[in-house]
């Protein structure tokens, strides 16, 4: 059995897609899934399968569907893959200073020439560093006024991703590190 971390994308936002986390973990659970656990009201899920990672996008995806009505993204990481983005991550932080650390998670690779673009040029109080899986993103002041946010990341290297703050991922680490205790 897998240990698996999913973010759902645009869920319980500006107050669309609206999905209760206890009547989602009880979907998931009827579908199969076990040891379902939820962190806040963002779509943050830790699942076990015995199942692929892309089948249990694939199969969140159709819960939700089917279940709530909503088209949502869904990207599912394996537990060591998390702590490894985690383990990478090139802006310190700590439990007491960590805002405007972000992890802006890719759902596919992003293409070379488009990231070497973008890693050139400069923005006044942001800096990131965009890996394979990971856009890693340090907001000076503070995400809500940076230019570089999800949107933005989309936008400029044409795929599709879903951010997270550090407390969000590390607090993501500790729980599926308790369930696999």
């Amino acid at each position: 059995m897998h240990t698996y971390i999913v973010f759902l994308r645009g869920i319980n936002v500006g107050g669309q897609k609206k999905i209760r986390m206890s009547e989602l973990s009880s979907s998931l659970s009827n579908a199969g899934f076990h040891s379902v656990q939820t962190y806040i009201q963002s779509g943050n899920l830790i699942v076990k399968s015995k199942a692929s990672k892309n089948k249990v996008s694939a199969k969140i995806h159709q819960v939700i569907l089917d279940s709530f009505g909503y088209d949502v993204p869904v990207l599912t990481l394996k537990f060591s893959t998390l702590q490894k983005i985690l383990k990478e991550n090139p802006y310190p932080a700590t439990e007491e200073d960590h805002k405007g650390i972000y992890f802006v998670l890719l759902y596919e690779r992003p293409n070379s020439a488009l990231s070497e673009a973008l890693q050139s040029e400069v923005f006044p109080n942001e800096e990131f560093t965009i890996t394979p899986t990971c856009i890693y993103l340090n907001c000076h002041a503070g995400y809500g006024r940076a230019k570089c946010n999800n949107n933005f990341f989309e936008r400029r290297l044409k795929i599709q991703a879903t951010a997270r703050n550090w407390k969000t991922m590390n607090r993501m680490e500790e729980m599926a590190s308790e369930m696999t205790e």
